[in-house]
């Protein structure tokens, strides 16, 4: 009998790779190898193209990303209170995922390493640099709500609702209803019918979305693991190098494979449920102990002026603020929100079965979004209230970009200081963690084409991705930041991809409506 097993699952590895596109399989790894081989030869060229080609991407296609992701958010509320919106997705009448599970999924995965990364950073930047769409005078208290505002529209609900709502609409009933697979070319279906799903083409569009996925996760793992290196050296003593840094991509590399490997019923939940309660704990601590009245007011202002001046914010353009600052702010999160947009659609819908598509759509673009301000206000209020005290200066590590200081400085001042501290990078190192598992998974699903990807695929392109991390922290983290700014490159073909998704989107929800008896 254990013979038979071991047969079976020698058997199985030595097929692993017979359950992925070889277009996909091929093109993925032939970018990754590339990227990895040119910056080995000649790293000053590769940033230099690359840095030339995402100042090109934001001059002259940040406003059509910014009207893609306003039309996005707009045209997905319109469904979710639409007839349409009582469809259930994937045909069941009760949910595959219990309500909190799937939650926590959602706000684990989607947006959870670099919201962290950015949470208290970010606030405290604008604070002390005053965004373009306001004139208040910077370090201030009046400069407190434009910034955080500033901070939400980065991470509130358009960011949110590209990710997960229309384009998860579109696969959802393209993939349940009419048999074809959960894979990014299948968004195109609608338009171009089986020429996009079949052939050559196909496996093209999924190799892009999956290369912007690529590139869009080794950073926030490239950066967790200096993070977390320099975090443990502060705090307790340790060497920051890339010794420690190799230890803690091993680390996470192992936890994210092993979770991706149990799969979606096991690992993924687990790591999303434990980081959802940390987190819980964590906000709580800060809310209660911290400066509470700050906070308090601080939410309600800053809320308050980000509805106010939504328009103002999400629609500022090179003509009225400068270029580095739409490059390095909104253009870049905007447009890496597009890039991880077809993969994260992906796990958003098969997630979701079962759920109706107003509940799918108002957690994803409303309900998330707004958790995501009020973190953004615990430990990002946090810093602008220490600033302001005078506690600490984070003026010029901001103007340096070093938010790896920031978070923990912040981190160090609030309630519990050095074990506060330690509790954030770990939850860090979680988010990041749940991020990988999850995108090991949806890129082994894209790759097989169904639901229930060769594990051992999963756990190849969790390896993968954390083995480019380690070399490019190799040869110095500034690889990783022109990996980063690659994702916007690649941007522009998945734009595309999604462009359609916003009349696409609505048609499905109603289809799925009607073959219910529901419109």
């Amino acid at each position: 009998m254990t013979s038979q097993t071991d047969s079976l699952a020698t058997s199985e590895r030595s097929g692993a790779f017979s359950d992925s596109d070889p277009i996909v399989l091929t093109l993925t790894i032939g970018f990754i190898l590339l990227f990895v081989g040119a910056s080995i030869i000649d790293s000053s060229a590769v940033a230099t193209a690359i840095g030339a080609g995402f100042t090109w991407t934001a001059k002259y296609l940040g406003s059509f990303f910014q009207l893609l992701l306003l039309a996005t958010f707009f045209i997905s509320l319109g469904t979710a209170v639409s007839k349409a919106g009582n469809a259930r997705i994937g045909g069941l009448d009760e949910p595959e995922i219990s309500r909190f599970r799937w939650l926590s999924m959602i706000m684990c995965t989607l947006l959870a390493g670099g919201g962290v990364f950015f949470a208290a950073g970010e606030p405290v930047y604008h604070f002390v640099v005053t965004p373009p769409a306001f004139d208040t005078e910077a370090g201030t208290a009046a400069a407190t709500a434009p910034a955080m505002a500033q901070s939400f529209t980065h991470w509130g609900f358009l960011a949110w609702a590209v990710l997960g709502s229309l384009t998860a609409l579109v696969l959802s009933r393209a993939h349940y209803d009419q048999g074809k697979p959960l894979q990014p070319r299948t968004l195109l279906y609608p338009v171009f019918g089986e020429n996009a799903v079949r052939g050559k083409l196909g496996g093209v569009i999924d190799a892009l979305c999956v290369i912007a996925v690529v590139a869009g996760t080794v950073g926030p793992i490239g950066f967790l693991a200096t993070q977390v290196s320099f975090g443990l050296h502060e705090l307790f003593g340790t060497t920051d190098g890339y010794g420690t840094q190799l230890a803690v991509l091993i680390i996470l590399a192992g936890v994210y494979m092993t979770s991706a490997m149990t799969g979606l019923h096991k690992g993924i939940q687990l790591l999303s449920r434990f980081n959802v309660l940390l987190a819980l704990a964590i906000a709580a601590v800060i809310f209660l102990f911290g400066p509470t009245l700050f906070l308090t007011n601080t939410f309600t202002q800053s809320f308050g002026e980000y509805l106010t001046s939504f328009m103002a914010m999400s629609t500022m353009t090179a003509e009225t603020a400068p270029d580095w600052w739409m490059k390095w702010w909104t253009v870049f999160f905007f447009a890496w929100f597009i890039g991880y947009t077809p993969l994260m659609a992906v796990f958003v819908s098969r997630i979701s079965r079962g759920r109706t598509v107003r509940e799918m759509i108002l957690a994803v673009a409303v309900l998330a979004p707004i958790a995501t301000t009020i973190w953004f206000t615990l430990l990002g209020g946090s810093g602008i209230y220490h600033q302001l005290a005078g506690t600490f200066d984070l003026t010029e590590a901001l103007n340096n970009f070093r938010f790896d200081v920031a978070t923990l400085t912040v981190a160090q001042a609030l309630p519990g200081g050095t074990w506060m501290a330690a509790a954030i990078l770990l939850l860090t190192t979680i988010f990041v963690a749940t991020t990988g598992d999850s995108m090991s998974y949806s890129i082994a699903m894209v790759g097989a084409g169904h639901d229930e990807p060769n594990p051992w695929i999963r756990v190849f392109w969790g390896g993968a991705m954390a083995l480019m991390a380690a070399i490019l922290l190799y040869m110095g983290s500034g690889q990783i930041g022109v990996l980063q700014q690659f994702i916007v490159i690649t941007a522009i073909p998945v734009s595309f991809v999604i462009l359609p998704s916003l009349w696409t989107g609505p048609k499905a929800a109603m289809a799925m409506a009607r073959d219910q008896g529901l419109a």
